[in-house]
């Protein structure tokens, strides 16, 4: 007997998505602000391009938000953080709940959140772990988490955060059968860190979706921010070059997609 389950993603910019699962609404590491300049230190300036596609007020209720930290504004700007004080729980890191405070919560490596849904059921959010950059940067780049979202019913959903490192990825696979990834692309690059990238290459984002096994693979935080050095067409390249590109779903800013994950 085939089973069918489903999660909605509605992408908004960078890193900042509306997932819908399990009769829940999440969402992931909010930015809002308009596009600006952040002086990040001498001679470092981050740069917003594009605006959110919906603004706070029009985000609708949530119940929990996913973040993966809250150290760069391109994860968590002004807005944003404006925006935590009024969701009813933010799951994250031990540093950022530690900075934060209000309703956000820590989760440690491999430990879970259960959330009740609708019905009596839980989805179960459970923190998976993530490298921003390449090993040793940790002092530079701070602590981030990924998530991987799972209940009866849903689809096993991995989120991973800003994770540079394919090494982590294969502890995601030994311990969860995911069906969708939500993989957080764009290359990004810090004069920080020289020519060593803070999240997924294109390559590396199909070579992540190979490990995973994920039927479903959504990029996210490829766009809207100028330190990103490959958007969709690398992606798509990328896709295309590893015979990948049935399982790639490219979403613009304002874009949404509802994907049904089949089961026996």
């Amino acid at each position: 007997m085939t089973v069918t389950s489903q999660i909605s993603v509605h992408a908004l910019g960078g890193p900042t998505a509306i997932l819908e699962i399990g009769g829940l609404r999440l969402l992931t590491d909010p930015t809002f602000d308009p596009p600006r300049e952040y002086v990040t230190g001498p001679g470092r300036v981050l740069v917003k391009t594009a605006p959110t596609a919906l603004a706070p007020a029009e985000i609708g209720p949530v119940d929990a938000v996913l973040l993966s930290h809250d150290q760069h504004r391109d994860n968590l700007d002004v807005s944003g953080r404006d925006y935590l004080g009024r969701v009813p729980l933010v799951l994250t890191t031990a540093s950022a709940a530690g900075r934060l405070g209000g309703a956000t919560r820590a989760v440690p490596v491999w430990e879970h959140v259960d959330l009740p849904r609708p019905g009596g059921s839980t989805l179960r959010v459970t923190r998976v772990p993530a490298l921003h950059g390449p090993e040793g940067s940790e002092p530079v780049v701070g602590e981030v988490a990924g998530f991987v979202l799972s209940g009866p019913g849903t689809p096993t959903v991995y989120v991973s955060g800003d994770n540079a490192s394919l090494d982590l990825v294969p502890q995601i696979a030994e311990r969860f059968a995911v069906d969708v990834a939500i993989l957080f692309a764009g290359a990004a690059k810090t004069a920080l860190l020289g020519d060593a990238y803070l999240t997924l290459t294109s390559a590396q984002t199909a070579e992540a979706a190979r490990i995973l096994g994920a039927s479903h693979v959504v990029p996210l935080h490829f766009d809207s921010w100028r330190h990103f050095t490959e958007g969709a067409d690398a992606l798509a390249k990328a896709f295309a070059q590893a015979g990948l590109t049935d399982r790639l779903t490219l979403l613009h800013p304002g874009r949404h997609t509802v994907l049904t994950v089949a089961t026996t």
